[in-house]
This record gives C-alpha cells, sequence and structure tokens, in this order.
C-alpha cells in the first residue's frame, strides 16, 4: 500500500490529502477548482510540472493557465512541438527552425539537410496550418521520456543535429526528451500532457517565411494583436549574419568552439562588430542633411543604453561632434505629485511622472540657443533643485538624452522632428539553444540585472526578481509601443555574454531560497545557464557593454 499524501494547493490555500501517485491532472480535477482559463501545468514546489507529474511526498502546488508567465511558456513550446511535428510529417526532408520572437509572435523559417533556407509559398503555410489543426483534434499524448545520452544522440542523430550537439555540451549521463507517437523532440522544460489542449494559434507568411502567432497572455482565448516591426526584424537578421560570420547556429556549436580555444576569438569579432555597428550610427547622425540637435535614446532596463550613450558620445567626437548630456532622472516632478499605479504604489515609470512642462521649455529654449537652468533632482529628498548648472548648445554642439520615455511621440510635441534622433537599444537573443529552444530577451536582461544588482547595489537575487513583474508592465506600457518609432537600432546582446555571466549568476541564484515565488525564475534562470560552457572575461574591453554589469569599466557610472 502506497498509502496518502498531503499537498498545499496555493491556488485556494487548502490541504488535500490524497493517495499517493495521484497525477496533477487527477488532483485539479479532484478538489474541482477552477482557473480564469484551462489548466495548463502547475508549480510543484516551486519548479514547473508536467500536469502528467505524480505526487508521492507532500508538495506546495500552484496550477497555471496561460495568464501566468510560465503557462504562457508551456502553451508556446507545446504549439512549437506540434508545429515541428506538422513539418515532419508533410516535408520529412525539411526542419523548423524558430528563429526568434517578432511582432507578438515567433518567426520560422524552413531549412533543408545542409542547412538553407527554403522558399515558402502559400501552399505551405496552409499546409503546415491544416497539419496542426489535425494533430491536435487527435489529441495525440506527449509523453516525456528518458534514456542514457548515449541512446538519445543515436535517436536524434539522423533528423536533430542542434539537439546532438546541446546533449554531447551538456555532459550530463541520462538526458529526457518528448515523444508525440513517432515523433520525438526536445524541449528545455514542460509541455502539455496532449495536443487537445492547443486551441488558439495561427501560422501566416511573414518576410516570405513563417509567422507562428500564439495567445494573448492577458486573454488567453484570442491572439496577439500583430504589430509592424520591420526596424526590429532587420537587427535581428543583422545578428544573425554577425553569429554566421562566426560560424555559431546554436548553443551546442558555441561550446565546440570553445572547447576548440576559439573563445577568445568569438569575443574579439563581437565586440568589433558592436563597435562598429556604434560607429555607423554616429556617421548617420552626423551625415543628416540638417543635423539634429537631440539624441534620445530608449531601452528596456539592463539593455546597455548607458554604455551606449558613453560609446556613442565618442564616436560622435569622431565626426567633428560635440555632445552633451541630460539626464531625464532629473526632471522628476516632485515625489508628492507622482502618479500612483492600481497598487496606490508611486509609478515612476509613468509619463507624467516627468514635468514635461519644464523638459518641453527647455529643451525648446536650448534649440533656440538659449541659455537654460538645469534642475537636479534629489532622490533622497524627492524633491527637486536648481544648483547652479546651466546650458547653452554651441553650433558644433549636440544633446543625449537617455531615458525611459525618450521615444514617445508625447515627450516632446513641440520640437520638430528633424530636429531629433531616435535610437533603441536592448539586448536580444544572443543564440539559440537549438532549433526549437530559446533564451528570453527577457531573461538574458534579468541575468544582466541580477549580476549588476548584487555586486553595485546591494540587492539579492531575489529581490530583483521580486521587482522584475512591475518593471515588465513598464516596459510593455512606456517601451515596446514605440520601438519602431526609432531612427536606429542596436542591439547591445553579445554571442558569448551567457558564458562569461554564468561565473557570477549562479552563485547569486543559489542564495534563493527554495520555498519563496522567486525560486521559480532562479531555477528556470540556473537552468538556461547550464547549457553554456563557462569561458574567462580576461579578453573583454573596458568599454564592452558587459563590463557595465560584471565591472571593469573604463566608463564611469
Amino acid at each position: 500500500m502506497l498509502g496518502n499524501v498531503r499537498i498545499y494547493c496555493k491556488n485556494n490555500k487548502q490541504f488535500y490529502t490524497v493517495p499517493c501517485g495521484t497525477s496533477l491532472l487527477e488532483l485539479y480535477q479532484m478538489i474541482g477548482l477552477e482557473l480564469p482559463y484551462p489548466v495548463i501545468a502547475a508549480h510543484v514546489n516551486y519548479k514547473l510540472q508536467n500536469l502528467n507529474f505524480l505526487v508521492y511526498k507532500p508538495k506546495d502546488i500552484e496550477f497555471l493557465d496561460a495568464s501566468s508567465s510560465n503557462g504562457m511558456r508551456c502553451y508556446v513550446r507545446t504549439l512549437i512541438m506540434v508545429m515541428a511535428c506538422a513539418v515532419h510529417e508533410l516535408y520529412p526532408d525539411y526542419d523548423l527552425r524558430v528563429e526568434h520572437p517578432i511582432s507578438k509572435g515567433y518567426f520560422c523559417t524552413l531549412r533543408d539537410k545542409k542547412g538553407e533556407k527554403v522558399e515558402i509559398t502559400p501552399d505551405y503555410i496552409d499546409a503546415i496550418r491544416e497539419r496542426m489543426h489535425l494533430i491536435i483534434r487527435e489529441d495525440r499524448p506527449i509523453v516525456a521520456e528518458e534514456r542514457q545520452t548515449k541512446e538519445v544522440i543515436q535517436l536524434f542523430s539522423d533528423h536533430q543535429e542542434g539537439e546532438v550537439t546541446l546533449f554531447e555540451a551538456l555532459g550530463n549521463p541520462y538526458c529526457r526528451y518528448f515523444r508525440m507517437g513517432e515523433y520525438i523532440d526536445y524541449f528545455a522544460d514542460a509541455l502539455m500532457p496532449s495536443t487537445g489542449y492547443l486551441s488558439i494559434f495561427e501560422v501566416e507568411p511573414l518576410y516570405c517565411d513563417i509567422l507562428l502567432r500564439i495567445p494573448c497572455r492577458c486573454d488567453p482565448v484570442r491572439l496577439e494583436e500583430k504589430v509592424q516591426q520591420n526596424k526590429m526584424f532587420d537587427i535581428f537578421r543583422e545578428f544573425k549574419g554577425w553569429n554566421k560570420l562566426m560560424r555559431i547556429s546554436n548553443v551546442g556549436e558555441f561550446n565546440r568552439a570553445c572547447k576548440d580555444n576559439r573563445s577568445f576569438e568569438m569575443i574579439k569579432l563581437s565586440e568589433a562588430l558592436h563597435e562598429k555597428k556604434v560607429a555607423q550610427i554616429a556617421d548617420q547622425i552626423a551625415s543628416r542633411e540638417h543635423r539634429p540637435k537631440f539624441i534620445l535614446i530608449s531601452g528596456p532596463s539592463s539593455s546597455g543604453k548607458t554604455t551606449f550613450s558613453m560609446r556613442l558620445r565618442i564616436q560622435l567626437m569622431v565626426n567633428g561632434i560635440q555632445p552633451v548630456v541630460i539626464s531625464m532622472d532629473n526632471y522628476f516632478v516632485n515625489r508628492e505629485d507622482t502618479p500612483k499605479d492600481a497598487n496606490g504604489d508611486w509609478d515612476f515609470e509613468h509619463l507624467h511622472a516627468l514635468d514635461l512642462e519644464l523638459f518641453r521649455s527647455q529643451l525648446a529654449d536650448l534649440l533656440a540657443g538659449k541659455q537654460v537652468k538645469l534642475p537636479t533632482f534629489n532622490f533622497e529628498t524627492g524633491k527637486r533643485e536648481f544648483r547652479g548648472n546651466t546650458l547653452q548648445l554651441q553650433p558644433d554642439q549636440v544633446c543625449i538624452i537617455e531615458g525611459l520615455h525618450a521615444l514617445n511621440p508625447e515627450l516632446i510635441p513641440n520640437i520638430p522632428r528633424e530636429a531629433t534622433f531616435k535610437i533603441f537599444v536592448n539586448a536580444l537573443t544572443t543564440v539559440n539553444l537549438d532549433n526549437h529552444n530559446w533564451i528570453p530577451t527577457t531573461d538574458i536582461r534579468l541575468i544582466r540585472r541580477i549580476v549588476r544588482d548584487y555586486r553595485y547595489r546591494g540587492y539579492s537575487a531575489t529581490e530583483t526578481i521580486a521587482r522584475c513583474e512591475s518593471v515588465r508592465r513598464g516596459e510593455e506600457r512606456w517601451i515596446y509601443p514605440y520601438q519602431e518609432e526609432a531612427d536606429a537600432m542596436f542591439n547591445s546582446a553579445l554571442l558569448f555574454e551567457l558564458a562569461v555571466l554564468k561565473r557570477y549568476a549562479e552563485p547569486i541564484l543559489a542564495e534563493v531560497p527554495k520555498y519563496v515565488d522567486e525560486y521559480i525564475d532562479a531555477h528556470r534562470l540556473e537552468k538556461e545557464l547550464s547549457y553554456f560552457e563557462q569561458i574567462p572575461e580576461r579578453e573583454i574591453p573596458p568599454t564592452s557593454f558587459l563590463r557595465e554589469f560584471v565591472g571593469g569599466s573604463s566608463f564611469h557610472y
């Protein structure tokens, strides 16, 4: 007799005694819990688990639907497995490659066995969509299997080279993979129990390839609204080209290169490409017929905006332009006048947390050649002060302004558009794990922020992770809607950066207690870092974007 086990359901804060070996799905049905949307997966002792997971010991369990971040990740992974299976059944000589997120969905290509792109026609799109619907209607079970790594490598060796190199790089004696009938695939985390759990998706053409559209997290019964991101797509394409120069397309190939002593070559080439891109943006500014007076730089948290501003300043000086810097933070309204969010807390990320009237009038005066008295915000008192700092732009000067709202058209509607040059900075995905797995942009920036906050601001990983959901909401509202307004975009990600950050981040993440909500994200980040071979940082130059987070920069922050 296995007996019973006592579990705690975090959704309704109730304890239950159930037979040992009860699955999460059986438990969900047994207790009669109803989530706002269909159940997808669960956190079991703060780790994501499939609904087929069997409970044998006391556990804390939280059931998830697609409105949660981990629930949506599970949904998307399962959707990609169905899409990859559809391609495998329809076109066995082709592989599906999920390249990167774009337009509120995922940009995908088909590749032949030589890795060359397949030209996509409407017939391909229609066939893949119809086969996916068929697979979902058949409600095929998705089963996790585990074998010795050498067996798994043999299973995958005939058709999924990316997974083989990933398994080899991990060096684990056993590997887990997923089976759906005769089709097998690897995914970095849990999937849903069967294909019938999927309902909302669309497959359509994009840039002569494929866009996989997914549900909206805030309302998972409808698709995300598609947005045009032509400039963002060009940046992704450019970065893919950079990786191709280094002969790297996935983490397995990256790790092989590190073992072959090519890490220093990758560092030098990556840094040189960054410097070339910064110089090109400076040249673009300098070549304008009507030289802009205000260079507005925006990007999400830990995207490297500050380092970019400093490196751009140097390149502008090479072009004979003398930059001066204005901090948008000095234009905060007094603390008591700051807007509040839905929870009654100060909303410092709101547009009206800035004194727009003062900011607009001073920029108009600067454009007219007048002298202005610059404010300084005292963060200790929460008050604006004037300490005698003045500014008057000379003919050879431009003003660099970095801030959350720098691309928002509402920021300075009184300034002519030709007087501004807008730049969007972000850290986009460095390298995919394999054809079907990637590390989200948000996770790259979160790892950067965890390292920086711990080393220089005295925050634990637990504290940084606890704030990240609020930070993301601000980014979704105030940054991403305006990124296509930019005159130039810059990707601050470095191919090798997670292999360097690993050394710093892993011990910090290990301090997160295993009984707090933040452990869910900490465990996911630890797993993502585990895929990378660690490399030393001694060849990284002092002006690198990575130095903003690990230290050793020649810039002062």
